[in-house]
């Protein structure tokens, strides 16, 4: 039996691929610290629970395919922090973040389609460009240049009659990048001048530090009409399994199309609509804090990375995310290496390789993304590990 060339083109998670020899690790004593994957351990903050507890029907039935009205309003609420502005149409809920890109990409890309995206990128737009049929085509982003974007002229000459949008991640998954205003102004003009939609993945939108100021593209006015903004509560509230996220666009024939898949997909759960609308209620306090925590568990793993010999790494000024340039030919083999060869008391890491970030075959085969979601304690252990076990393994070659 054959498969789909969809499904056998498509890669496999660079995230979790490795997980059955993590697996394997722990079956076998050992303590796996993960820095592979984005799962935050900070606390879910109660609201959405208590909203969930109190959920008191007869029949847990279909909610609206657009979201249920006091979720869309909560949304609503949220962005109005940011003196962004949405209509009760111009939000549509889905299952999270995920489903949003796809869903975008579906109704603005036909078969062979192009769109832009800077790489290293989250790895799951590969993943929808190919289930849309849509050819991903990179913006190469370098280490060295903490992962900013070229100039317009570079950029434009990859577009082509094919291609229809710009996809990026602001905050950037997996660098941590935070784009300049005059990185978004050269986009704009670029979308501009070439008839293209925008869209923006800002699901790590409160993770800022260093004083950056955050701009969304929802900000620009000029062209609101093919602005596209992907949103999740997920990283944000610590609420990954609730899997809700947003669509949101000025463009309200745009946002009618999309609402075709959302009914195709009849609805998103809702329960966890009902708990996710409570978040609105969290206080700023809690995003201080957050943020605050953060930022502490990035300077920890960034000054470790520098004080290893032969590791390169800009300091990431957004997100939760690393990536470094190891001393090491390979980095995959390094981490499986560090899962099944090394460990120090019986303690070892799991860190994701970042060739998989790339579409231009060969980039990042030397690097690796660091998620640094753990306690601070852990993520010292974790750097120690890293650090003895790149003496031991380059002792070996």
């Amino acid at each position: 039996m054959q498969f789909s060339q969809r499904i056998t083109s498509m890669q496999e998670s660079p995230i979790r691929k490795l997980v059955p020899i993590a697996e394997e690790a722990k079956k076998n004593g050992k303590k796996v610290y993960h820095l592979n994957i984005g799962q935050p351990d900070i606390p879910t903050p109660d609201a959405f629970f208590d909203a969930v507890k109190n959920f008191d029907e007869d029949v847990l039935a279909y909610s609206f395919s657009q979201g249920i009205p006091e979720l869309i309003d909560s949304f609503i609420e949220y962005y109005k922090k940011y003196d962004i502005h949405f209509d009760k149409d111009e939000i549509l809920i889905t299952n999270g973040g995920s489903e949003a890109l796809l869903f975008s990409l579906l109704t603005i890309c036909d078969h062979g389609d192009e769109v832009l995206i800077p790489e290293p990128f989250y790895t799951n737009y590969n993943g929808f460009g190919n289930s849309a049929g849509v050819n991903v085509v990179p913006i190469t982003t370098k280490a060295e240049d903490g992962f900013h974007l070229p100039s317009k002229e570079v950029i434009e000459k990859l577009i082509t009659p094919k291609t229809k949008a710009i996809v990026l991640s602001n905050p950037g998954n997996p660098t941590g990048a935070i784009y300049s205003k005059e990185e978004i102004y050269m986009l704009r003009n670029i979308a501009k001048e070439n008839d293209l939609y925008i869209l923006a993945d800002e699901v790590y939108r409160e993770f800022v530090y260093d004083g950056f100021e955050y701009m969304s593209f929802a900000h620009l006015d000029d062209i609101a009409d093919r602005v596209i903004i992907t949103d999740s509560i997920s990283k944000r509230y610590s609420a990954c399994g609730a899997r809700i996220g947003s669509i949101a666009s000025k463009n309200k024939d745009l946002m009618k199309q999309i609402l075709k898949l959302c009914q195709s997909r009849l609805c998103v759960p809702t329960i966890e609509q009902i708990g996710a609308a409570a978040l609105v209620s969290v206080t700023d306090e809690y995003f201080t804090e957050v943020v605050e925590e953060y930022k502490k568990r990035r300077d920890i793993v960034f000054n470790a990375l520098n004080d290893m010999d032969g590791v390169l790494c800009k300091k990431p000024h957004g997100a939760f995310y690393i990536i470094a340039k190891l001393p090491v030919e390979d980095a995959e083999d390094f981490v499986v290496w560090l899962l099944r060869d090394f460990d120090i008391d019986n303690e070892t890491v799991m860190m994701a390789p970042a060739e998989g970030f790339y579409a231009t075959k060969g980039l990042g085969k030397d690097e690796v993304r660091i998620s640094y979601v753990l306690n601070e304690n852990n993520l010292k252990k974790s750097m120690e590990i890293i650090k003895k076990g790149l003496e031991v393994y380059n002792s070996q070659k």
